[in-house]
């Protein structure tokens, strides 16, 4: 660690990235804090035991308790990713064409992503603002009308847009995956509030159960530095399958391999299947108001509530679904087994072809097995540690938290490491 932070400071272009990206989470963390006009975000004091809430307030560091124009954060752009994704496995033959023309096919489904999500911002602006709206007692927007509904809706949509935008220019011009280090910093910055939170309802005021409090406390600290530890073993274990290479020399073909990582699918499916709940929650927000007591309302909440039994064992099913979904999207067996046919490359003991593809689809099977009950487990601990003692809803997704936290912690510094290297092996060329 600090031999990278000595190499950041040492090279001029890293550096600058560096500090690009600090300047580009700077400005996401300025917008957090203006609010959307004509609202009154105050109001929202009341619905931090809503699992929409916590959850698009996770997302948005912090932005959703102020309603500010960054209210809604990159979820909308997340599940238009998703919905993209989909659409690609021979459903519309349009974006299957796409996806199989590289660079040009890429910058095409980007912009249709990028259509969807103005689409689903919009969706979504309206639908919190409407249901938020109903569920404060009509506190949230002073003058409910079609017309502040669509005002709020448009500001929102363009804050989502602006913030695309940010990720997408730390992407280029900075390091690390834009998106992802945009979540990772609202979730960093809502740290002190959840700490702050955690000890004015559990130690502050536990009176006589004092010592049982910080007895929680200690043991919460204790579970996190080892859930810290295990994702950080997990994200970096992967399987090496030996390769032969018929052309090359015994020496250079005998250290050959392809890693498969246990987790090929990282934080991706815990934000896919987060993101994935918002949408019947938003639709339910349309219908929150004269029908909160009725029972069909209840038990669709209830569902689709990260922070209820049924809620919980949905958003894991999830994030094993999407697990396995985004590892064969992350690493293609039918690419792999072709480049390594093309490059006269061959698995010991495995046919090249079909044999190959289908091996490396049941080492991935295998491997992401593993890696949907890891995820799955981490997210819902959390939840379950909630439920049993009552711990601030924000809690509640301490695991979802944590996996994206280290997680992109991890990729971050594995880019960096890439750019110092790159910039190694420049020196050393400019030198012969």
């Amino acid at each position: 660690m600090i031999e990278l932070i000595k190499g950041v400071i040492k090279e001029k272009d890293v550096r600058s990235r560096v500090l690009f990206t600090l300047g580009i989470l700077i400005v996401f963390r300025l917008g957090t804090h203006l609010t959307v006009p004509g609202v009154n975000a105050d109001s929202l004091g009341d619905l931090s035991s809503s699992g929409l809430f916590n959850l698009l307030d996770t997302f948005g560091g912090g932005a959703l308790s102020s309603y500010s124009v960054f209210a809604l954060g990159v979820s909308p752009y997340i599940t238009a990713s998703i919905v993209i994704q989909l659409l690609q496995m021979d459903v519309i033959p349009k974006f299957k064409e796409w996806a199989d023309q590289g660079e040009v096919g890429r910058r095409k489904l980007n912009q249709a992503t990028r259509y969807l999500t103005i689409f689903l911002a919009f969706f979504q602006a309206i639908g919190i603002s409407y249901g938020f709206n109903a569920l404060t007692g009509l506190g949230l927007v002073r003058n409910p009308g079609p017309a502040t509904y669509i005002t709020i809706a448009i500001i929102l949509t363009a804050g989502t847009m602006l913030v695309m935008w940010l990720g997408e220019m730390i992407t280029v011009h900075g390091f690390g995956n834009g998106v992802s280090f945009i979540i990772f910093s609202g979730i960093i910055a809502r740290f002190p509030q959840d700490i702050g939170q955690f000890y004015n309802t559990q130690i502050r005021n536990a009176g006589d159960e004092i010592v049982s409090a910080w007895a929680l406390a200690i043991t919460i600290i204790i579970v996190f530095i080892l859930l810290v530890l295990l994702v950080t073993y997990v994200e970096n274990a992967k399987r090496n399958i030996p390769v032969r290479y018929s052309k090359r020399a015994s020496t250079t073909k005998d250290s050959a391999v392809l890693p498969l990582k246990v987790n090929s699918a990282g934080v991706i499916p815990v934000i896919f299947a987060s993101s994935f709940l918002m949408t019947p929650q938003i639709i339910l927000g349309y219908f929150a108001q004269g029908n909160q007591n009725e029972s069909w309302y209840q038990v669709l909440n209830s569902v689709f509530n990260l922070q209820e039994p049924m809620g919980a064992v949905l958003y894991t099913v999830l994030i094993v679904l999407f697990t396995y979904f985004y590892a064969f999207i992350q690493v293609n067996p039918e690419k792999a087994a072709e480049n390594l046919q093309k490059q006269n490359g061959y698995i010991p003991s495995i046919r090249p072809g079909r044999a190959t593809e289908e091996y490396i689809g049941y080492m991935l099977i295998r491997l992401s097995t593993v890696g949907a009950i890891y995820l799955g487990t981490i997210s819902l601990l959390p939840i379950i540690a909630s439920a049993l003692y009552n711990l601030p809803g924000s809690l509640a997704l301490g695991g979802t938290s944590l996996l994206i936290v280290v997680g992109v912690a991890l990729d971050s510094m594995r880019q960096l490491e890439g750019l110092l290297s790159k910039k190694s092996y420049q020196g050393f060329i400019q030198r012969s």
